[in-house]
């Protein structure tokens, strides 16, 4: 009597490699702290950007019977020593510093990082002048630098914000140094492996590979030091703003509101005038270093976290 032998055939899909980056942002989801920095840091930046919106006055609209007036249903926290609601001068602020430190990390990322990945790239001669240069510009001072900068310059353009233009300039004109030696140090690592010998092996033009091959490799690095420094450029702009050589004083900034608020009797009896930008720089810089501490580690293999 003849036997039917059957196979069971296993009808289940194969289970599909995930590529580093879909790792990447798993790890970084299940981050519970980094997830939370985010969901703050872009409620914010969402309110600041609405503040045309949802600000209940002008930043800038003085009343003199209220000078340093309390907290009231009028003035949900009051008003600074030139009568200005401080809840539209914060909304306002929070639009102009985000954007500023926003718009220099960029600019600052592209000098940096295209001065590093040619220096690392080429090497030799090209290597030695980019590096002196580089040196050459770490040599200046940073803070007494950028004072004299921007007060040469700020009254240069005729514009509301020309002078946060020039504190801009000034800032990437100074801080792309560090970013620029941090990718040349990367490119002449991914340089020793075999994807890249291949590469330049078979003719791939030099745009190809700096672009294509090397960028993607060192773009991790960028990402984690581009977080580092959105909250190094809002730092520097509260600072100076706060010392008096940093975006004009008509422009509301979280700086200048802390700037106007350094009054003896502000700060020790009306704690409303300066705290609520002292907490939005605060909660910002916190949100934007975890949120980098967890783009760091979900973009490390070795870290369970």
């Amino acid at each position: 009597m003849n036997t039917v032998k059957t196979e069971t055939v296993n009808l289940k899909p194969k289970k599909v490699a995930k590529s580093p980056l879909q790792i990447a942002r798993a790890k970084f989801m299940k981050n519970k702290l980094a997830m939370g920095a985010l969901i703050t840091l872009l409620t914010i930046f969402i309110i600041s950007l609405l503040s045309p919106l949802i600000a209940p006055y002008d930043p800038n609209l003085q009343n003199l019977v209220l000078i340093k007036g309390d907290m009231s249903p009028e003035h949900w926290l009051g008003t600074d020593a030139g009568g200005r609601d401080i809840l539209s001068r914060l909304l306002y602020s929070g639009r102009v510093s985000l954007i500023f430190g926003l718009v220099t990390t960029v600019g600052l990322l592209l000098i940096g990082v295209l001065i590093g990945m040619i220096s690392g790239y080429y090497g030799g001669w090209v290597d030695t002048i980019l590096m002196r240069f580089t040196e050459f510009v770490m040599l200046f001072p940073f803070l007494p630098f950028a004072i004299v900068l921007n007060a040469t310059f700020s009254d240069k353009i005729k514009n509301p914000y020309g002078s946060a233009m020039i504190l801009a300039a000034v800032l990437i004109a100074l801080s792309w140094v560090g970013i620029a030696r941090l990718v040349r140090g990367k490119v002449m690592q991914e340089k020793e492996n075999e994807y890249f010998l291949a590469a330049k092996s078979i003719g791939t033009p030099t745009y190809k590979i700096l672009f294509k091959h090397l960028f993607p490799n060192i773009l991790s690095v960028i990402i984690v030091q581009a977080t580092l420094l959105f909250a190094v450029q809002i730092v520097a702009e509260a600072g100076l703003s706060f010392l008096g050589f940093g975006i004009d004083k008509a422009t509301p900034t979280w700086g200048n509101m802390l700037s106007d608020a350094q009054e003896g009797d502000i700060l020790r009896g009306k704690p409303w005038i300066w705290m609520p930008p002292a907490i939005a720089i605060t909660v910002t810089i916190l949100c934007i270093n975890f949120i980098g501490e967890g783009i760091k580690d979900a973009m490390n293999p070795k870290s369970n976290r």
